[in-house]
């Protein structure tokens, strides 16, 4: 029987202990190395091949979604698979745009993590009811443009529109622009709203 060999990548010593025990009860999988931050797990992967990649969102020196999008330039392409803690819609839309096969959110059941383990083997994308169910209501949203997220980071910083302008070269009234259409893809009555909804969605991260 050919064991489908599986890289692990996260920061935690004890969850990727305990993916290592879950997995190691299936006769086809085999895990062949762990990476405890996404640099390492870049270098593992192009000395190990593995089949699966296992990857946290979450990690030191480079995130989840610069490991996807940096070994997304290999030949063939990786067969990655998103383990996280994370059910923002914005965290799921970005990981899969970027090439992510499956993604779980961290509680999964073992039987769904093998499950989806050999489905990405065979060449599939597997996503559990409730996120992909969570994909479709993201897909419904108007998507924010690059420069309007750019936008929406200063805002949530408590930036005004004038700093904001000096901060990314734009004019005052270009910036106001970006704000009303901000306000008007996240369905927010002001400022204060739009960053609720957008730290809600994962569109922001505040500290």
């Amino acid at each position: 029987m050919k064991k489908i060999r599986i890289l692990i990548a996260d920061d935690h010593p004890i969850v990727r202990e305990g993916l290592a025990t879950i997995l190691g009860l299936q006769e086809d999988m085999q895990v062949v190395g762990e990476a405890r931050d996404g640099e390492e797990a870049c270098q593992l992967y192009d000395q190990l091949s593995p089949d699966i990649l296992l990857l946290d969102l979450r990690m030191p020196k480079k995130d989840g979604l610069q490991v996807v999008t940096e070994l997304m330039s290999r030949t063939p392409r990786p067969r990655i698979i998103v383990l996280t803690t994370s059910e923002k819609s914005e965290d799921l839309r970005r990981s899969l745009t970027a090439g992510v096969k499956g993604y779980l959110v961290k509680g999964a059941e073992p039987r769904q993590l093998w499950d989806t383990i050999r489905e990405v083997f065979a060449g599939k994308s597997s996503l559990p009811h409730d996120v992909a169910a969570k994909l479709a209501d993201s897909m419904a949203h108007a998507q924010l443009s690059r420069r309007e997220l750019q936008v929406l980071e200063q805002m949530a910083v408590g930036r005004s529109n004038k700093e904001i302008g000096q901060i990314l070269y734009l004019s005052e009234y270009t910036v106001k622009s970006h704000v009303k259409a901000i306000l008007k893809k996240l369905e927010a009555v002001g400022r204060t709203e739009a960053i609720a909804i957008a730290c809600e969605r994962g569109l922001v991260k505040l500290d």
